[in-house]
């Protein structure tokens, strides 16, 4: 099988060519596609607890700390703790985080009208579905460690 017909290598240039693209769109906005996607991932009227932001992303919390740390020195970001469990802490915008936000609000509904002008519904879906069954593959442990030991089985075999 050629690299180009593999899932995993179409998900990897198609997810580097989206990047390239939202960090050339934010780059007068001082807005990366890594941030921006943090943005939308904070709740403008309630905050959004630290600790849900990474998993919401996809990301480790520990990839997510530097950049809360720029974001809030940047003071597109506050930190303040949670009233209602006070070793929790709660992550709210700022009002030029929200203005942040809504650009790259813009970007992405913008993003995705011109997908959708070119790529059919029926395709759209399709293209969810398997993405969604490849993150839930590889975040289910169980399913994850059938395939190891049939990679690793088939390796030594």
């Amino acid at each position: 099988m050629k690299r180009e017909e593999t899932i995993d290598y179409n998900i990897k240039v198609a997810w580097h060519a989206i990047s390239r693209m939202y960090n050339q769109y934010g780059a007068d906005f001082d807005v990366t596609a890594s941030t921006g996607f943090v943005l939308l991932n904070i709740d403008i009227e309630e905050g959004t607890p630290a600790t849900k932001i990474a998993p919401l992303m996809g990301l480790e919390a520990r990839s997510l700390t530097r950049m809360l740390k720029t974001m809030e020195d940047k003071q597109w970001i506050y930190r303040k703790k949670d009233e209602n469990d006070g070793r929790s802490v709660r992550i709210y915008l700022t009002d030029l985080g929200k203005e942040k936000r809504a650009f790259s609000s813009r970007a992405v509904k913008e993003f995705n009208a011109k997908i959708r002008e070119l790529v059919s519904e029926e395709d759209i879906k399709s293209f969810i579905e398997v993405t969604r069954t490849v993150t839930h593959l590889i975040e289910n442990k169980n399913l994850f460690d059938k395939l190891a030991e049939a990679f690793i089985y088939e390796t030594k075999h």
